[in-house]
């Protein structure tokens, strides 16, 4: 006794854009869960075979012989048996196929339930597998609707979610928008925890699929658009050693070129600020300050507080700390507006930088700390 399947599974693997083996190997274990409930028998006792050159599937079902037979689920009679196995014997097991009508039934059952079950978190394995891989990226996709703050974007496969918290705060959306963000992070399943000050605010949960977290504000979004826009990073001739940003607001690049004859900030920039201007415009106008990274954490840090020009500085390297005099004309400036420039320059060095007027820095030289370097 046979059902024909290939058609059936050609469409299905078809349809849902998975491996025809991972269907047929779904309809085998559907089959035997619906059979095993059917029959109230233990799962060694089903076997299924499916000869796919011929088409043909066929179920088994390992009944013990016995010469009264009390339950025909699970036993059969000896003369019975011995037309499935001639050396059939009273008290051992033979497999009896089930007849078209009865596998016609439950097959329908399994493909119903349990079939349809476990096609569906192969797709979702294989969406999370292929989505995995692109965490770190940049994609392109469609907002699709909003919830409780929340952009829902949709990339085509999956629905994604661009955390209000991982937006920049003076963009406005609208639906079918298009949208491109950073992969941030994607979770097979369960939930992703928002963070404010070292505490857990709320948590997004996976619905069905996968769950991508995507983010316009994530350094590595800008890293990421200026690798796209500028094809020496992409060739590695030119590094992106760090990024700082407040998003939507201001930013600063460090990059680094190993070979002298090239002006990594130069090229980066680009002519006239063409390129910068590029990424820039991506980020809702964000101004984008590019420096070129030295290995001297000193000289560093003076770069990454330009536009100020410090004339003079105290490193305290235990503290991971420096100290830094400008004119008083240039305090303002190389603080910043809220503090955005000193706030950045801290990000991007990873030092801890005091600035001080030039009278300040006088005044307390005459505390041992550290070694000074003018």
């Amino acid at each position: 006794m046979s059902v024909k399947l290939k058609n059936v599974i050609e469409t299905v693997a078809k349809e849902k854009n998975v491996p025809e083996e991972i269907i047929e190997k779904a309809l085998k274990e559907g089959i035997i869960t619906a059979v095993r409930k059917e029959y109230r028998i233990p799962r060694e006792f089903i076997k299924v075979d499916f000869d796919k050159e011929n088409d043909v599937l066929k179920v088994y079902v390992k009944k013990k012989v016995t010469p009264f037979v009390e339950d025909p689920r699970k036993e059969i009679s000896l003369q019975e048996a011995k037309q499935y196995d001639k050396n059939a014997e009273v008290g051992k097991y033979v497999y009896v196929p089930l007849d078209l009508e009865e596998l016609g039934r439950i097959a329908l059952s399994a493909a119903k339930d349990v079939i349809s079950k476990k096609v569906s978190e192969v797709e979702k394995d294989i969406l999370y597998r292929e989505f995995k891989d692109l965490e770190g990226k940049i994609v392109t996709g469609t907002v699709r609707r909003f919830e409780n703050g929340d952009i829902i974007v949709d990339l085509g496969r999956v629905e994604a979610v661009l955390p209000e918290e991982e937006q920049i705060k003076k963009e406005n959306y609208k639906i079918g928008d298009r949208i491109r963000a950073l992969i941030l992070k994607v979770l097979k399943d369960g939930s992703y925890a928002i963070y404010r000050k070292g505490k857990v605010k709320r948590y997004i949960k996976s619905q069905d699929g996968p769950l991508v977290i995507l983010s316009r504000t994530h350094p590595n979004f800008l890293k990421k658009l200026l690798e796209i826009e500028i094809p020496e990073i992409q060739e590695e001739e030119i590094e992106v050693k760090a990024v700082a940003r407040e998003p939507g607001e201001r930013a600063k690049v460090a990059v680094y070129a190993k070979d002298k004859n090239i002006d990594p900030v130069g090229v980066v920039v680009g002519l006239k600020g063409s390129r910068i201007q590029n990424v820039s415009n991506e980020l809702s106008g964000e101004k984008i300050d590019v420096i070129e990274w030295d290995p001297d954490p000193a000289k560093f840090i003076l770069k990454a507080l330009s536009p100020a020009k410090p004339t003079k500085w105290r490193v305290l390297e235990d503290e991971k700390r420096i100290e830094v005099a400008v004119p008083k004309e240039e305090l303002s400036l190389a603080i910043g507006k809220h503090g955005i420039n000193a706030k950045l320059a801290n990000k991007l060095t990873g030092w801890h930088i005091d600035i001080l007027s030039e009278e300040d820095f006088e005044r307390i030289q005459q505390l041992p700390r550290g070694k000074e370097t003018v």
